[in-house]
């Protein structure tokens, strides 16, 4: 009794304090902030992770094994390229002095191409021009192969990653078609879900085929560069021997 009596005697302060307190508004009313954690590496994972996993790990290896022939190149290129007027007006010196051996040294440690086909060249100084300009010719298309080598790989990435791509379209099609028949409704909700996976894989291979043409243009242009260097070079050795053999020959 005594407990019934202290609640009914605490029930108006109660309802005094209630009435006191802010109203709570209802869930649909309060204002949510949500975080958004968006990205462009978020969204190509989430899209890479939703195309087939077969073609997809395919044309994942197709890029990353294209890439690094790329980077192969273009390091091996880099580490070709020399101060070429530099080089050969240091090998004019030496023969102006009549110093081949001091030639065949600066040549010897020299790196790059052309400094392999002035070694080359200078090998045979005393077998005259002919025979200098028959091995600086040969020596130069293997040199030239050197230069090209491994070219081939990235040419076939390049058209390896849209094919993939096509394949995973065509396939993702197929099993469009499959479900329609399975469903015996042609329903956007039934064919959507088919078409994205298709497509996304035709993005995907395309996205790496441009990539790895980037980098092939890139490689081809440093080749051609490296090409006329050896050209060059090449008449400027044999102008040197003429003129050295000329100038020992009185």
């Amino acid at each position: 009794m005594l407990a019934v009596a202290g609640l009914l005697a605490c029930g108006p302060v109660l309802k005094a304090g209630a009435q006191d307190m802010p109203e709570v508004l209802p869930a649909e009313e309060t204002e949510t902030v949500v975080p958004t954690d968006g990205g462009f590496h978020k969204m190509l994972k989430t899209k890479f992770i939703e195309g087939s996993a077969f073609f997809m790990s395919w044309i994942a290896i197709a890029f990353v094994v294209g890439l690094a022939f790329c980077i192969e190149r273009i390091i091996y290129l880099s580490l070709s390229e020399i101060n070429t007027k530099k080089f050969v007006a240091s090998v004019e010196s030496a023969l102006e002095e009549g110093d081949v051996d001091e030639a065949k040294s600066l040549a010897r440690q020299t790196r790059g191409p052309v400094a392999s086909l002035y070694y080359q060249g200078l090998m045979h100084l005393d077998q005259g021009v002919d025979v200098v300009e028959k091995s600086v010719v040969t020596y130069g298309s293997v040199q030239a192969g050197y230069l090209e080598k491994g070219c081939s790989w990235i040419t076939l990435f390049i058209a390896m990653a849209p094919s993939l791509g096509f394949l995973g379209t065509v396939i993702g099609m197929v099993q469009a078609f499959d479900k329609i028949q399975m469903v015996g409704d042609i329903s956007p909700a039934v064919v959507a879900g088919g078409m994205k996976v298709a497509l996304i894989t035709t993005i995907f291979g395309l996205i790496v085929a441009l990539i790895l043409q980037v980098f092939y243009n890139y490689i081809l242009s440093k080749i051609e560069a490296l090409t006329t260097d050896m050209e060059d070079a090449t008449v400027t050795l044999l102008d040197m021997v003429i003129r050295y053999d000329l100038r020992y020959e009185k």
